[in-house]
């Protein structure tokens, strides 16, 4: 008798799951592919897993693969943030203590073939301990538990990515021996373009190889790409997409960001989604989220007004209200990095309170809306690229529905934002952090283990971030005193 496989036993697929895994044999067969490539987001958005042969791809899907624990335990240099030997791995679960395994299972329905790495497929997956219990730090499930909240409302959330960020020609990737650490030596690198003439066709066509090497092997990967552009800083683009339905976009975000790092890379260039890089006169990078809701029922734009006094519906205003109201604990999810927050400027594009404002770009909330416009939407400017898609869209799912429960009221549109009195945003790390901890509702809609554990984390960077002695300290003080 042929013992049920891992996905069976514990009912983890759909039947459009059940399905899609046919449909990868097949076409994993009929291209003549070498291996798969099996990867998760952690918790900062960055994709980690495993390659299988592609003889092993049937059983892989359905048994799962196991991959260490310890890898939820990482900072962003990759240092362990948690006592993983002692009793509860310092999670409080002795599914994770002593580095223990978990198994990533294989979501059938995301299989792409990497145009740029030869006869190789990718998978994203889901994580499961060995009993077939979801792992809670597993950011996709969040998500996807976020919009089941939604859609037991009534809704479906619609997103669309516009993503700003820089690629330079690499020129010396510092590979010696000495360069290795935690993290390692960051490469040098030089301009492809000078900057400061923002959408000029002159300036696009010195970036135009990059372009057209990115843009073929994204949309010959399915991804729906809708604009390439060029920014205003030097070296600097922004790329944007159709918008997507649940899930859909923020798995476009994942693979958009490690297939354009590794594409540049195979090339000679450096891509990087750091928001505001240390290189003198680079401008910092933003990613601004465009978000509506649909209708389930009837497949409407929730957000849409037939009143043109009131461009924006009753929905919207509360989603809106929502966002706003817990801005400030929201940060954190749309900008973790420390260098993230040295985007917030007045006066500069980029947001520094909670206000919201129609067709104005100094806000945090940018509301494009015209009575009967059925592509009606807000967008929020608040967030770094580095951003891990899922909690960035969970975190506005979730602010969002508090808004449309509590029947909140956004307030008036902000003409002049920086002349507005309204919440500042966090200015640091340390403030984000705080800001979430005092916002109870956002804390309970993410889960408060998940939360904690998320900020452990934050608070490992933060500390060996305020251990370095910086290039600032050395110029200030070294001479002076």
């Amino acid at each position: 008798m042929t013992r049920a496989s891992f996905v069976d036993r514990h009912g983890l697929w759909s039947d459009a799951q059940t399905r899609a895994a046919l449909d990868v044999e097949r076409e994993v067969e009929a291209r003549g592919l070498e291996v798969i490539r099996l990867s998760f987001a952690d918790q900062h958005g960055v994709l980690r897993g495993k390659s299988v042969m592609a003889g092993d791809i049937a059983s892989a899907m359905r048994a799962g693969v196991a991959a260490t624990t310890t890898l939820l335990a990482k900072d962003t240099a990759h240092r362990t943030a948690f006592p993983v030997f002692t009793s509860g791995g310092g999670f409080g679960m002795t599914a994770m203590q002593g580095a223990a395994d978990m198994t990533m299972v294989p979501d059938p329905t995301t299989f792409k073939v990497l145009p740029w790495a030869p006869a190789t497929g990718w998978m994203l997956c889901d994580l499961w301990f060995g009993d077939g219990t979801p792992v809670p730090f597993c950011t996709r499930r969040l998500y996807r538990g976020a919009l089941d909240r939604l859609a037991t409302a009534g809704y479906e959330f619609m997103a669309g990515l516009e993503v700003e960020f820089h690629v330079f020609k690499l020129t010396d990737p510092h590979l010696q021996p000495h360069d290795s650490g935690q993290p390692g030596t960051p490469p040098d690198v030089s301009l492809l373009t000078l900057g400061y003439n923002y959408l000029t066709e002159q300036r696009y066509d010195q970036f135009d190889d990059v372009y057209v090497m990115l843009r073929r092997d994204l949309m010959a990967m399915g991804l729906p790409l809708r604009s390439i552009e060029l920014e205003y800083g030097p070296s600097q683009c922004e790329f944007t997409f159709h918008p997507g339905i649940g899930l859909e976009p923020a798995d476009t975000m994942m693979l958009f960001r490690s297939a354009v790092k590794q594409i540049c890379r195979r090339n000679g260039y450096h891509a990087t989604f750091m928001c505001r890089p240390r290189l003198p006169n680079v401008m910092s990078s933003g990613w601004h989220l465009h978000q509506s809701l649909r209708d389930r029922k009837t497949g409407a734009n929730a957000f849409m007004s037939d009143d043109p006094a009131a461009p924006l519906s009753p929905v919207a205003m509360n989603w809106m209200a929502g966002l706003l109201d817990h801005a400030r604990g929201a940060t954190i999810f749309a900008v973790p990095t420390l260098n993230g927050y040295k985007r917030f400027r007045p006066y500069s594009l980029a947001p520094d309170r909670a206000i919201w404002g129609r067709d104005n770009r100094g806000v945090m909330i940018r509301a494009l809306a015209q009575a009967g416009d059925p592509a009606t939407r807000l967008e929020n400017r608040i967030g770094e690229p580095a951003a891990n898609p899922y909690l960035y869209m969970a975190s506005q799912v979730i602010a969002g529905l508090d808004g449309l429960e509590r029947n909140l009221d956004p307030g008036p549109s902000a003409d002049t934002p920086y002349e507005t009195l309204a919440p500042a945003l966090p200015r640091t790390l340390d403030e984000a952090i705080a800001a979430l901890r005092a916002d109870t509702r956002l804390r309970e809609g993410m889960g408060t283990l998940f939360v904690d554990y998320l900020l452990r984390i934050k608070e490992a960077e933060i500390a060996r971030f305020q251990a370095e002695v910086t290039e600032w300290e050395q110029r200030e003080y070294f001479e002076l005193f």
